[in-house]
């Protein structure tokens, strides 16, 4: 009988053991909850996969944008979550918001997510939000994000259901395959020279290329890379992984923009590629990776027609 007791006691011991565990590993499992929230003051500012100037580009940002703060332990950087990307920001383009204070919006990124009446999970279910559902963030409480529904409903969402966005679209809103027409007919130009200066099949530079393609679709876009970046068409993408085939893609480097905001243009074309008229020894119009390398590196965003 005894022999009995103690093998119970040591199996429910184990079954306790092997719920804590399983608790912590799913607790380990969720992303990193923001302790803080600041916002972006330099346009361009590049999101590095590590606190370094030598580290790949994530995304570009925007200035005025508002980012999660989930590390501050490396000196001038901020480990930040914007989008569902986490990366590092320099402190040098990087306001925290001391007042707690701030207005952005915030894409639920995981299904039957609770809105709750207070920051923690004693606090009352006020509704049940879905994957993709876009809210009205205005500040971080024991991180908790305190939120306002498209339905008028407040209350506050763990900081790690939550992505802050710069865009209001839900995620069914703003998926989708691109513009392949656009895609396939910059591609009947590859092997064209490139010729500065040049608008036509006989010889293109970067924005005569992107121009001559996109005025067979009806758009009428300025010949310069920067001129077509400012020309307030279409909406602006910042993001790699939320372009969509057809888009139009810009570069900035510092060596070669003469002190304009882009030195370079072309066409996204799906699979991390792009389509443009470069200058270089092997140049004319071609294809080049968009997801490391030079074109990485220079990025700064994207136009959606």
């Amino acid at each position: 009988m005894n022999r009995i007791a103690g093998r119970a006691v040591r199996m429910l011991a184990l079954s306790i053991i092997t719920c804590l565990f399983l608790a912590v590993s799913a607790y380990a499992a969720e992303g990193q909850l923001a302790f803080d929230t600041g916002t972006t003051t330099g346009a361009g500012l590049r999101l590095r996969s590590e606190a370094s100037t030598e580290a790949d580009i994530v995304t570009t940002l925007d200035s005025g944008w508002v980012l999660a703060v989930i590390d501050d332990s490396v000196d001038g950087w901020f480990e930040v979550a914007y989008e569902g990307k986490t990366g590092f920001v320099s402190g040098d383009y990087f306001q925290i918001n001391t007042d707690n204070s701030f207005k952005s919006y915030g894409r639920v990124n995981a299904d039957s997510v609770n809105l709750r009446s207070e920051p923690n999970t004693s606090g009352g279910v006020t509704a049940s939000l879905s994957e993709g559902d876009v809210v009205t963030a205005t500040s971080l409480v024991d991180g908790w994000f305190a939120v306002t529904t498209t339905y008028g409903s407040q209350g506050y969402v763990r900081s790690d259901f939550l992505d802050l966005t710069n865009s209001a679209s839900s995620s069914s809103e703003s998926s989708g395959s691109g513009n392949s027409s656009i895609v396939s007919t910059a591609k009947q130009y590859l092997g064209t020279r490139y010729v500065y200066g040049g608008a036509s099949p006989s010889g293109f530079d970067c924005s005569g290329f992107t121009m001559y393609v996109y005025k067979q679709f009806g758009y009428s876009l300025p010949h310069t890379a920067t001129g077509q970046w400012q020309s307030g068409k279409g909406a602006r993408v910042y993001s790699i992984s939320d372009l969509q085939p057809g888009d139009l893609v810009f570069f900035n480097d510092p060596a070669r923009n003469a002190g304009k905001a882009c030195s370079h243009a072309g066409i996204y074309a799906g699979n991390g590629q792009i389509i443009h008229a470069s200058s270089s020894r092997s140049g004319g119009v071609i294809y080049s990776s968009l997801t490391s390398g030079y074109y990485n590196q220079y990025f700064i965003g994207g136009i959606h027609m």
